[in-house]
């Protein structure tokens, strides 16, 4: 009886917290096809598409999301390259400052990016990087890259190094035995490194709005800030429309990879 009042319990828990996460979305879906949206989820009293043709235009929503397209995903390819060639020495080798190195990365990991934005701007402004894309995209992959070296090395720790031995055996170099042997073997944990970059990079609002000073720049994540007028005046059924087209990238880059994530790594028989 303990059991299953336990089993209700959790299971009662469970279910307040999805409902938590669905009522900003059942605000989204019922806003944005509302005429007169208001602040709180209702049937809409006006169906309506004219918000999403409001806001479905070069300088107001496809250009901040072909920018947010550009710094995440160029963040993320830099992520996982760099991870994948910084953790692989330290999942295969006796390193001899690796654990004081593991430390360091981890405590990067719980830096407030609020704490190191001023001497970043002043290195931006010396480096005249100030206004760049590149230079974004470049620190938006430099503070998700500490995460990824760890969740790139626990993947590689998995795989057997009998494999890459028998690589050398046949005259493979590290970097031959990485690229052919490791590599196709983590698929998976590569790709959730690359989509937890790509969401990270996706959401940040203050790196982009610091860094950034041209409105043309800016990605989609800064572009919702322009719906919040003056005075306290704010279009919800606008906003509601452009949070949606804001989601669907990342959602749709999720179920493109769903079942490359939802695979196990495959190393049955992989030494014979």
């Amino acid at each position: 009886m303990s059991r299953r009042a336990s089993s209700r319990l959790v299971g009662a828990l469970l279910g307040v917290i999805a409902l938590l996460f669905a009522a900003p979305l059942l605000w989204l879906l019922t806003a944005a096809f509302d005429a007169e949206a208001p602040l709180a989820a209702a049937v809409p009293s006006r169906f309506t598409l004219n918000n999403f043709e409001q806001v479905l235009s070069w300088e107001t929503s496809l250009r901040p999301l072909w920018n947010g397209l550009l710094l995440s995903g160029g963040a993320a390819v830099v992520s996982v390259v760099a991870a994948v060639l910084c953790a692989y020495p330290l999942s295969r080798y006796r390193l001899r400052f690796r654990r004081p190195f593991l430390y360091t990365v981890l405590f990067a990991t719980g830096l407030p990016i609020t704490a190191v934005m001023v001497p970043v701007y002043s290195m931006f402004v010396r480096l005249d990087l100030v206004d760049s894309m590149l230079g974004t995209m470049l620190f938006l992959a430099a503070t998700s890259l500490p995460v990824a070296i760890w969740m790139t090395k626990n993947f590689m720790d998995g795989v057997p190094i009998s494999l890459e031995e028998a690589a050398w055996v046949d005259g493979a170099s590290a970097l031959q035995a990485l690229r052919s042997v490791v590599l196709p073997l983590i698929v998976p944990g590569v790709s959730v490194v690359g989509i937890f970059t790509f969401i990270n990079a996706w959401g940040n609002f203050f790196v982009p709005f610091v860094l950034l000073l041209d409105p043309a720049k800016q990605p989609a994540s800064v572009g919702v800030f322009a719906f919040f007028g003056q005075g306290g005046l704010i279009a919800y059924g606008q906003l509601a429309a452009y949070s949606i087209l804001y989601t669907a990238p990342v959602i749709a880059l999720y179920l493109m990879v769903s079942r490359s994530l939802g695979g196990a790594f495959t190393l049955t028989g992989a030494i014979k």
